[in-house]
């Protein structure tokens, strides 16, 4: 079972760097709208720590938290498709890496409307720059379907793997989670830092 995980978290790292951004593959709509939030590092960091930081909590949270990012991550991709602009996007996604990756490495305890909030804020940053890169020839719908998809896709990947860490007890399962956040968070230092 050790294996697996650490050979999930190898490959979610070994995942190609944050070229989520126009033009880049397919620019099909459902196909390029799928493929974004799992082409850019810094997506697959966050989805997946919120799917971890939703197992921590356990609970309500463990649905209602990845239900907040993927519904205001859709409202901040409406925007974006709309032409609303939003100042700072780049940086709130790599404080969301940060952020949440520490939430997950200090195995933070919210409540559940709080955290719901912090994701949801988040969540906005990432959905802007979905929209913002949908292709002109995609069908809005179709590409809005994709990275819904993808992104419940990434939390349940990131659930899954805190359920098993959360059976593991605290000794094993919490220092996997300490590390995993922590090397999130390093991620994300990095990517504003504009080094990945």
């Amino acid at each position: 079972m050790y294996r697996r995980i650490l050979l999930t978290g190898l490959l979610l790292l070994a995942s190609s760097a944050a070229y989520a951004h126009t033009g880049v593959g397919t620019t099909s709509g459902f196909a390029h709208g799928f493929a974004h939030p799992i082409g850019g590092i810094d997506h697959v960091l966050a989805m997946v720590a919120v799917g971890l930081f939703a197992a921590h909590l356990g609970g309500r949270a463990l649905w209602a938290v990845p239900l907040s990012f993927v519904t205001m991550m859709a409202a901040g991709g409406a925007a974006g498709m709309g032409g609303m602009e939003l100042p700072f996007v780049d940086i709130g996604i790599g404080l969301s890496v940060v952020v949440l990756g520490a939430a997950v490495a200090f195995r933070l305890h919210l409540p559940t409307v709080a955290a719901m909030a912090l994701v949801g804020l988040f969540a906005i940053f990432h959905g802007h720059a979905h929209g913002t890169e949908m292709p002109e020839t995609a069908s809005g719908f179709e590409y809005a379907l994709g990275f819904v998809l993808a992104t419940a896709g990434l939390h349940g990947c990131g659930m899954g793997l805190g359920l098993v860490l959360g059976r593991m007890g605290e000794a094993t399962g919490g220092r996997i989670s300490r590390v995993a956040g922590s090397a999130m968070a390093l991620a994300g230092f990095a990517i504003l830092g504009g080094i990945i």
